[in-house]
């Protein structure tokens, strides 16, 4: 599940403000105010006006660019193995902050006692190392290893029947995806850095994730909330030991195919092979305690309608749905109606929900130009229109220096066209199925798309990068024909879709969150730049490590089967060659589940939040469809760790519960590397834990005595 088509891919929730007033409850003077009505509507710019705020290039630090580079690694690790097992990815930004800051408070601390301090550490270099971070590992996402880039490769299209010729087949070389990389992943910063001031200023969008993110270092940087992240780091540092060690732990078992704890049949074996067992796995206990709750029940419920109920009800008609004789993983098989019907939920949430988001967009847009024209007052300078409520103090103090450092507009013309000629020249080299023209009229349309995207996630923090990246798919795909390697030409269109209007939505937020803690729009431009350069580089070479050390990765049902690649994939066939790949009965289905993913979402919205919260999300469904339900056992665990911490003590459970998750995520994470390595090496797992049936066990031992 990605980042963008998937709830769990939405960013965390965005906390109440404790610190800002609403200009339009606020008609007393302060001298009419109680002293307890003072000091709840004390503004987060009163607590920081005796500190100096730092010009744009103070902003931009060797050690924040240090801190971001070896943070960068770790959270780029995390994110390719999230990628490459379930493509589920929760938001890493609470992780990202509190360890930037915890570094960079150790190291200013150590220079303040030699007497070498020359500048302290602020809440704007805070903002660019958590701008920089999330940059570089956002590359990890938007490029693609875990969907259409690997969808291209030999191994994903061996696992179809159509499509497999050499014209639509590249597979992974370091060389050509940072190339692709470099030339693809610039044009969405590019392309809004002129609409800056009119998403955050004018039409004063809540970027609910950017706005989180701001809260948290503005906190940081109070006496308070430094003691109080002190101990989120020593309770992350000691979760992190122990999920690096469990990881350890388990890796002496795993000696052979099938073996380890992963493995262990928690439920019995018959539910075993029908998916349902825990795998102990740390990563996905910490990403259900961050997931809301519904993401995780959503999977459950996915999980038990799938492998529950259909897939032993299809795989009872095998011999006259399909032939008895069919692999388990070919897509004319059992496994076809797995992937295309988690296609058709994938698509139907997709398409609801960018209509959803498309609609309100140009509502909001016309209400804002609306709104403008009413008061006379066109989007250009920071005073209200008639119609609006006077800036409060923080908003005032946080616009002038919003609008201090501008970026020219015609440096972002310049960047877009001149990066646009480049990779028009460029990507044909690479991909030779992609033409120069289907380039040009991908670059014609994503400013727009770019817009529509961070625009919608201002106002719902859902970016669709992938929806478009989809469209993409289908367009190009279609255009470019079987014939001319079109199953490939829809995979590289979307790769350069996604990276488009993914970057442009990433950057909207860092400004939100830069707004919010008076860092220069300068300085978190020229940070989202410096960190997806860092992410081209580090993210396909992160990859390369897991592709060189895991020889089964993205085989189904091995430790890394990169599901989304063969999704993606399958997509692009569905695009080029129509439905004559589906099994019998298959097409049927999957119209029955894309109009219940439209149906399903329908009737979220008009019951109203309060009831929608109860009814499960069709994108979370589908997952498990095509992986099975075990991620989501672990995942529910997470939660239901969560859920009885909030019982017991929902105070602690609110401070530590990111930072408990965090340490479990990045533990079992980085555990990856050190298991990369032994892999490159030849040195292999001692032990090999299998759990066989008592039946099973008595044949064997009959085979080792006779």
């Amino acid at each position: 599940m990605d980042r963008s088509n998937n709830s769990a891919h939405r960013r965390e929730p965005h906390p109440s403000n404790e610190y800002e007033h609403s200009t339009n409850t606020t008609k007393k003077t302060h001298e009419e105010l109680l002293p307890q009505e003072e000091e709840e509507i004390q503004s987060v710019e009163r607590i920081f006006e005796s500190k100096e705020v730092p010009s744009w290039q103070s902003q931009l630090t060797f050690r924040a660019f240090f801190v971001s580079f070896i943070l960068g690694i770790l959270f780029t690790f995390i994110v390719m193995k999230l990628n490459l097992t379930t493509g589920i990815i929760p938001s890493l930004n609470v992780s990202a902050g509190l360890l930037g800051f915890f570094f960079v408070k150790t190291w200013t601390k150590f220079l303040e006692k030699s007497g070498m301090l020359t500048q302290p550490f602020t809440r704007q270099e805070n903002t660019v190392i958590q701008t920089c971070v999330v940059a570089t590992s956002g590359i990890a996402f938007s490029g693609g290893f875990g969907s259409y880039l690997f969808g291209m490769s030999e191994v994903v299209a061996k696992q179809s029947t159509e499509a497999n010729a050499a014209d639509n087949v590249k597979n992974p070389s370091l060389g050509w995806m940072m190339g692709f990389l470099f030339v693809v992943s610039f044009l969405g910063l590019f392309s809004v850095v002129p609409l800056r001031k009119i998403m955050i200023i004018d039409f004063k969008l809540i970027y609910p994730s950017g706005t989180a993110t701001a809260h948290l270092i503005n906190s940081f940087h109070t006496p308070q909330g430094a003691k109080l992240a002190k101990k989120q780091v020593k309770a992350l540092g000691k979760f992190f030991t122990f999920s690096f060690l469990w990881g350890f732990f388990q890796w002496f078992f795993t000696g052979g195919d099938g073996c380890g704890f992963v493995n262990f049949p928690t439920f019995g074996l018959k539910a075993y092979e029908n998916k349902f067992y825990f795998d102990f796995s740390a990563t996905y206990v910490g990403v259900g305690m961050i997931c809301p709750y519904l993401i995780n029940i959503s999977l459950l419920v996915g999980a038990i309608l799938s492998w529950g109920i259909m897939w032993p009800l299809i795989q009872d008609r095998k011999g006259h749905w399909y032939p008895a004789d069919q692999s388990p993983s070919s897509l004319h098989g059992i496994q076809g109606y797995r992937v295309f019907i988690a296609i058709a939920m994938i698509l139907g949430d997709g398409l609801y929900n960018f209509i959803k988001v498309l609609g309100r967009t140009l509502y909001g847009i016309y209400c804002q130009f609306r709104e403008k024209r009413a008061g006379s007052v066109l989007p250009v300078g920071v005073r209200a229109s008639p119609t609006e409520a006077p800036l409060s103090y923080d908003d005032w103090i946080r616009t002038e220096l919003f609008l201090k450092d501008q970026i020219p507009t015609w440096v972002a013309i310049a960047g877009y066209i001149s990066i646009a000629i480049l990779s028009t020249i460029t990507l044909p080299h690479i991909f030779h199925q992609l033409r120069w023209y289907y380039i040009i009229v991908i670059y014609i349309f994503a400013p727009v798309l770019a817009f529509c995207n961070a625009y919608g996630c201002g106002l719902t923090d859902w970016s669709l990068a992938s929806t478009y990246g989809k469209l993409a798919i289908f367009t190009i795909g279609a255009w470019a024909g079987s014939a001319h390697g079109g199953v490939l030409a829809g995979l590289a269109a979307c790769g350069v879709m996604m990276n488009i209007v993914s970057t442009a939505s990433d950057l909207t937020q860092d400004f939100k969150t830069g707004y919010m803690t008076l860092a220069s729009p300068r300085s978190m431009f020229i940070s989202q730049i410096i960190g997806t350069a860092m992410g081209c580089i580090i993210s396909p070479c992160v990859f390369w490590l897991f592709y060189k050390a895991f020889h089964d990765l993205g085989v189904p049902g091995s430790e890394y089967p990169a599901p989304y690649a063969l999704v993606y994939r399958n997509m692009s066939i569905l695009g080029v060659e129509g439905f004559s790949a589906l099994p019998k009965n298959c097409l049927t289905l999957c119209y029955v589940f894309f109009l219940g993913a439209i149906a399903i979402n329908a009737v979220r919205d008009a019951v109203g939040k309060n009831k929608a919260k109860y009814i499960p999300l069709p994108m979370a469904m589908a997952i498990p469809f095509y992986l099975g339900s075990y991620f989501a056992i672990d995942m529910c665990l997470g939660s239901l760790i969560l859920f009885v911490w909030t019982k017991i003590n929902k105070t602690k459970a609110d401070a530590f519960g990111p930072a408990v998750a965090s340490g479990l995520i990045c533990g079992d994470g980085i555990w990856t590397l050190p298991s990369s390595i032994l892999a490159l090496s030849g040195v292999n797992p001692p032990i090999c834990m299998k759990f066989l049936s008592r039946k099973d066990n008595i044949r064997v031992q009959s085979f080792i005595n006779s």
